[in-house]
C-alpha cells in the first residue's frame, strides 16, 4: 500500500493555449490534513477535478490511494468523498432523500443507508423539519449536507473545495470539529480554502500554487519557520504572512498612503 494518499508527477492541464496546471508535483501523506492554497485562478479547483476524475489531465501521472486514475478511475471514486465548490445537490429532494440517493449510488444496503443517514443528519444538526426541501436550506445547511453525502460511504480521503465559504460561525465550528475528529481517526483531508486562519488551525501540511505552478509544499510549521520578515521579530511567521511572501504579494501601506481620496 502506498504511503501517499495523493501523488502527482508533472501534472499538466491545458485549455487550448491556456495552461491551468503546470507540471505539478504533489505528495500528500495518508492521514494528513492537507491545505491546498493559492490566489484566485491559481488552478486549485482544476487540480481537484483531475484528482477526482472529473477532468482528464493533458499530461503527467496522477495516483490516488496508490491507484492510477487513468486505469482505476471507478475504483478511486468509490474510495473518495467530494464536496465541490458548487455542492451539486438535487434541491427538490429532502436531506434524507439526498443521502439515500447518494448511499444507493455507492451500493449501500437499505438498512445501512437509513442508519447512516439518521446519524449524519443528527451530527450535522439537520434532523429538524425532515420534510424540508434542500432548496429551502441555508447555504451553511447545504454545505453540511454535502459533507454528509461525501461521508456516507466511509471514504478514505475527502476532497473539500472551499467548504467554509459563506458558512456562519456555528456551522463552521461544526465542520471544523468534525474534520479534526476524522483526521485523528486516519482519514485524509485535501482542503482548498481562502480562509487562512482556518487552514492554519487545522492543516498539518500545505502546498501553495500560483498560475498553475507549485511554489511551496511541506509541513506547515517547517515552512513558516523558513523565513523571517522584516519587523516581525523572532519565531515563525503567520500563514498569512508566509502566503503573501510566497505568492509575491506586498503588505498594505499605512492608512495615510492608502486611498487618500477617501479622507
Amino acid at each position: 500500500m502506498s504511503a501517499n494518499a495523493v501523488e502527482t508527477s508533472q501534472l499538466v492541464k491545458q485549455f487550448g493555449d491556456f495552461v491551468a496546471v503546470d507540471h505539478l508535483n504533489l505528495h500528500v501523506n495518508r492521514g494528513s490534513f492537507f491545505g491546498f492554497l493559492g490566489p484566485n485562478g491559481a488552478g486549485k479547483s482544476t487540480t481537484i477535478k483531475m484528482l477526482t476524475g472529473l477532468l482528464a489531465p493533458t499530461s503527467g501521472t496522477l495516483h490516488v490511494l496508490g491507484l492510477d486514475i487513468s486505469t482505476h478511475a471507478m475504483q478511486i471514486k468509490r474510495l473518495i468523498g467530494v464536496v465541490p465548490e458548487d455542492l451539486n445537490l438535487f434541491e427538490r429532494l429532502t436531506g434524507a432523500e439526498m443521502l439515500s440517493f447518494t448511499g444507493r449510488m455507492y451500493g449501500l444496503g437499505k438498512e445501512e443507508i437509513v442508519q447512516r443517514s439518521k446519524e449524519l443528519l443528527d451530527l450535522m444538526e439537520l434532523q429538524e423539519e425532515p420534510r424540508k426541501l434542500i432548496v429551502e436550506y441555508s447555504h451553511g445547511m447545504k454545505k453540511k449536507l454535502s459533507l454528509a453525502c461525501a461521508l456516507i460511504h466511509r471514504p478514505e480521503i475527502l476532497f473539500l473545495d472551499e467548504p467554509f465559504e459563506g458558512v456562519d460561525a456555528i456551522a463552521s465550528r461544526t465542520l471544523k470539529d468534525l474534520l479534526s475528529r476524522l483526521t485523528a481517526r486516519g482519514l485524509t483531508v485535501f482542503l482548498t480554502s481562502h480562509v487562512l486562519e482556518i487552514v492554519e488551525r487545522l492543516c498539518t501540511d500545505i502546498a501553495i500554487i500560483a498560475q498553475g505552478k507549485l511554489l511551496a509544499s511541506g509541513s506547515l510549521n517547517d515552512l513558516r519557520k523558513g523565513i523571517r520578515l522584516e519587523g516581525d521579530g523572532e519565531g515563525p511567521v503567520s500563514l498569512e504572512e508566509y502566503f503573501i511572501h510566497v505568492v509575491g504579494g506586498t503588505r498594505s501601506g499605512s492608512e495615510e498612503e492608502v486611498l487618500q481620496w477617501l479622507t
